[in-house]
């Protein structure tokens, strides 16, 4: 991958569609722009043009607009076309554009790797956009678009920035401990902008929520054979996505279902039921119910209203629900009654799920949404505690300000200010094309 080629991609959906947008980003959009649509309008203001091929044969009418860089989301000189959405129409304009030289199509998330390395988004408004586009609820909406405004960013290089100004007290320290005359309270300085921070990270690590967030709630439905999960999956999806039938040990996998509860993330799990087995693939049906019925969240154990309901697999949190209510009204062993053939008890179940799933993330304001953001503001806290510790016991002053420096390189590999290229090269990979 050449950084100094020109790319280009369609930035749009793929298929038949009334509009496809293409991006071209590098130093010879200009020249492409003129060349095919014969000349170039003033900066970003959409015109109507004529592309022509190679030959000068018409392609298409288009909408096209400049962007010269800086000022472009790449930073680079950058020209998008608004062409019709046919298929012939936007492979012949693409093949023209790979007539070019030193042009080619772009690779999965290379206009934001262009912005990123170009100073136009720090990582973690990377990681935003890359949320953004992913996100299936409102809440992760809402969470993302405050990381792709900036919000982590900002809070990140606001501590660097201090812990620069502790470090710099620090170095002042050391010289004049060479001249032999440490001013007085320097050290109580450094002391006081470093608890600040370190109060200030316990604060954000004890948000929590944001990862779950973005990963949404992981709720598994269990029980023996035919106590009703597979038709309670249905109600809960709003449609039929697993088989329902009468003979026990229909289910043999996982059936996953997203779902959206009041704008929370949920993913419901329908698992084989727990017996004992002579069919091996019944047997492993039920070895991966109780290994994700042990990683779930919630546990949704289902408890028929004959027979025995047997013993709930090991979980972190569980809700007995009574199954068939509209059938048998005898056990009261169970937290909720539910029947999903008549929807009775849904309302009750469908609340109690929206409170686990507010309790799990939060109050869905959290600074930090990612596991990488977590790690490196453990590893800052680690060192500023340890700088913190070096100063009452009056430690080599070079000691603590090394651990400052760690602390402030921690916080860089969150925006990306340190060598994070394989964490790039990860990142960026799950972009699709065109972004």
């Amino acid at each position: 991958m050449r950084s100094d080629d020109t790319i280009f991609a369609p930035a749009s959906g793929y298929g038949r569609a009334a509009i496809c947008v293409i991006r071209i980003s590098g130093r010879g959009s200009r020249f492409i722009l003129e060349t095919i649509a014969g000349g170039v309008p003033a900066p970003r203001r959409l015109v109507l043009r004529t592309l022509r091929g190679p030959e000068g044969e018409p392609l298409d009418q288009a909408l096209v607009a400049w962007m010269p860089g800086p000022e472009s989301f790449t930073g680079e000189d950058q020209v998008e076309l608004h062409i019709h959405g046919g298929l012939a129409t936007r492979a012949a304009v693409l093949k023209a554009l790979g007539a070019f030289p030193d042009c080619r199509p772009a690779e999965a998330g290379e206009f934001t790797r262009r912005a990123f390395l170009n100073g136009r988004m720090d990582l973690s408004r990377v990681e935003g956009l890359a949320d953004l586009i992913d996100a299936e609820t409102e809440a992760q909406r809402r969470q993302a678009l405050s990381q792709l405004e900036g919000r982590l960013g900002q809070a990140a290089e606001a501590w660097r920035e201090e812990i620069l100004q502790a470090l710099a007290l620090l170095e002042a320290s050391l010289d004049f401990s060479d001249e032999g005359d440490v001013p007085e309270g320097l050290e109580r300085e450094v002391a006081r902008r470093l608890e600040a921070l370190r109060d200030s990270f316990a604060k954000v690590l004890a948000e929590g929520g944001g990862e779950r967030l973005r990963e949404g709630l992981t709720v598994v439905l269990a029980g023996p054979p035919n106590a009703g999960k597979s038709t309670l999956l249905n109600a809960l999806a709003k449609r039929d996505v697993a088989i329902v039938s009468p003979v026990a040990g229909t289910t043999r996998d996982l059936i996953e279902v997203h779902c959206d509860l009041n704008g929370l993330p949920v993913a419901v799990v329908d698992t084989a039921g727990l017996r004992e087995s002579s069919d091996p693939v019944e047997r492993e049906g039920v070895a991966r119910a109780r290994a994700r019925a042990e990683r779930a969240d919630l546990v949704l154990w289902l408890v028929p209203p004959e027979g025995t309901d047997g013993e709930p697999p090991p979980a972190r949190r569980l809700l007995r629900v009574g199954t068939k209510a509209d059938v048998n009204r005898t056990r009261r062993d169970c937290d909720v009654l539910v029947s999903a053939a008549t929807g009775e008890g849904m309302p009750e179940l469908l609340q109690r799920l929206e409170r686990e799933a507010e309790a799990a993330f939060g109050t869905g304001d959290a600074l930090l949404t990612r596991e990488r953001h977590r790690r490196a503001l453990e590893r800052a806290q680690a060192a500023i505690r340890t700088a913190l510790d070096l100063l009452e016991r009056r430690g080599p002053v070079e000691l603590t300000a090394e651990e400052v420096r760690l602390a402030a390189r921690a916080l860089g590999e969150i925006t990306g200010r340190v060598d994070v290229e394989e964490m790039l090269d990860r990142l960026f990979s799950s972009f699709c094309i065109g972004k």
